[in-house]
């Protein structure tokens, strides 16, 4: 059942501007010090967020570690956590980060997985959970850049047992019994009609449902048709096109789309399957808005690990904005090992030089600096976003380099990746890599 909460008392949000004291970049969330009254109505068969009065539709990304100004100066309103506490930064300290740039936070919770062993049948665990979870709401609930509850991430990810969905109902009852002003969500990975009726029989208590979907967000509209569910919705994950989604080498490595290919994608993905519906959806947060490895460093951060912009936040950018950036990335127009692409199934033997091309275009015609690198293929695999290690980069393979050629001398037998970085010298580049296999 939805839940639409009243306004208690109505603050009109007023936009952000930039001043020689505080710098800070023009979001649309007034600085206020209260918490924010939030809350859904449906009007003409049309779904709205409201913040305090005002609508408030989510142009956000996801954000564990990452730039939170950057997000405020592309002119983002929001992003989504995963956890209250994520290593680096308390809970209060990224609120407070939020508030100081203008931003809302859909904080998400952590809640147990089946496929890490929490078991739903153990009604101590489960209390235990509960009681824990009271406690982190209790601390933040009046934070003023608090927007949203996200309860767990991807609950629905190889588990058997529903009487997680009880125990995500249970969460929501609690938060809404000592948290008058905030909604709830749970973020599913992908859609299908199981979780839609698990969803709307044991779930009730939740205002919003989450979904996270990358290759297929173009089918996300009908989806929600198909499987009948009627409340609002947003995304919290989209992107890339998934690991699993991509075609593979011969010897199992999947391919990664190139930085362009990714832009491309992002816009006509966004187009497809969060823009397409406009009374249900309530808006997005991209992932991700920093880097982290997944499989390669490169696949799902819009950032690369050195800080720097990939072509995809241009496009976040655009459509956060309605305009491109002043500066935009450079483009990939072609990158070839030895004259095969990364689908070509490229083996090399062992120890011997050879040269691979990239060819770049630059808007504004900046000048291009390239750096290469060779990893090993990754061998740590995990599933759902759990953290993966970065394989090390083998030095002393590169022998020269000359604009976008490289000729670099093969190393031993296995299973690599050849990546390159064109940056424009604005913070900016693009990225690729090819597999290969050397004999």
């Amino acid at each position: 059942m939805l839940r639409l909460f009243s306004v208690l008392s109505l603050c009109i949000f007023l936009s952000c501007k930039e001043n020689a004291e505080s710098k800070k970049p023009e979001t649309g969330i007034q600085q206020e010090s209260s918490p924010a009254q939030v809350e859904i109505i449906q009007e003409n068969g049309k779904y709205r967020l409201l913040v305090n009065g005002e609508d408030f539709y989510i142009k956000g990304a996801g954000l564990e570690f990452g730039n939170v100004p950057a997000l405020a100066e592309h002119k983002a309103n929001s992003f989504r956590t995963w956890r209250t506490e994520n290593g680096m930064k308390s809970a209060k300290e990224v609120l407070d980060e939020a508030h100081e740039n203008g931003l809302m936070v859909t904080m998400g919770i952590e809640v147990g997985r089946e496929r890490h062993g929490f078991d739903y049948d153990n009604p101590e665990m489960v209390q235990n959970q509960l009681e824990n979870i009271k406690k982190q709401v209790l601390s933040l609930k009046d934070h003023p850049a608090l927007l949203i509850w996200g309860i767990g991430n991807e609950l629905n990810l190889h588990y058997t047992n529903p009487k997680v969905w009880d125990a995500v109902n249970d969460i929501s009852k609690m938060i809404h019994e000592v948290d008058l002003n905030h909604l709830t969500t749970t973020s599913l990975a992908g859609l299908a009609q199981k979780e839609v009726n698990y969803i709307k029989e044991r779930c009730s208590d939740l205002d919003i449902l989450s979904v996270q979907m990358y290759g297929d967000l173009p089918d996300l509209p009908n989806l929600i048709k198909k499987f009948g569910w009627e409340g609002p919705y947003m995304v919290t994950e989209w992107g890339a096109t998934g690991h699993w989604e991509v075609p593979t080498t011969k010897w199992g490595a999947p391919i990664e789309e190139h930085s362009s290919i990714k832009a491309a994608n992002y816009l006509k993905r966004y187009n497809g399957g969060i823009a397409a519906d406009s009374l249900q959806c309530i808006g997005s947060y991209v992932f991700l808005w920093g880097n982290k490895q997944e499989r390669t460093p490169t696949w799902y951060g819009i950032f690369l690990e050195d800080g720097k912009e990939t072509e995809s936040v241009d496009v976040m950018h655009y459509i956060w904005n309605g305009t491109w950036p002043e500066n935009r990335t450079p483009i990939i127009e072609d990158y070839k090992l030895e004259g095969k692409t990364a689908y070509d199934n490229v083996q090399l033997m062992a120890n011997k030089q050879y040269t691979a091309q990239i060819i770049v275009k630059d808007y504004e015609g900046d000048a291009i600096s390239y750096s290469w690198e060779i990893m090993p293929e990754s061998t740590d695999l995990k599933d759902g976003g759990d953290a993966e290690s970065r394989p090390e980069a083998i030095n002393g393979l590169i022998v020269s380099q000359n604009e976008g050629t490289v000729v670099f001398r093969s190393p031993s037998a296995g299973a690599y990746r050849l990546f390159v970085y064109a940056s424009d010298g604005h913070d900016q580049a693009a990225a690729a890599n090819i597999p290969f296999m050397v004999n």
